[in-house]
């Protein structure tokens, strides 16, 4: 993708009782998430949006946990994410 490329994430609900729980990029300084919005049916949306003029990569984890079960959400969708910065002149 490049700098300033806005892509909208929209995770369908789970087959198990899992809930998607919450976004989170390795490096938010290339992709950044906003916006996490999930729904009673069980959706999930959330934004990414690159961010700044250099390239790189970043991987971007969705966790889920089952909503009566304690413990730490675990991260269960993984998206890798490729900056590639525009061509510069001179």
């Amino acid at each position: 993708m490049r700098p300033g490329t806005v892509v909208t994430l929209v995770l369908r609900p789970r087959a198990d009782d899992r809930r998607w729980t919450g976004v989170r990029s390795s490096a938010p300084a290339l992709v950044v998430p906003s916006g996490w919005r999930p729904e009673p049916d069980g959706t999930a949306r959330t934004t990414l949006r690159c961010a700044g003029t250099r390239g790189g990569a970043a991987r971007v984890t969705v966790a889920a946990k089952a909503p009566d079960v304690a413990g730490a959400p675990q991260g269960v969708f993984a998206l890798d994410v490729s900056v590639v910065p525009y061509p510069q002149n001179g």
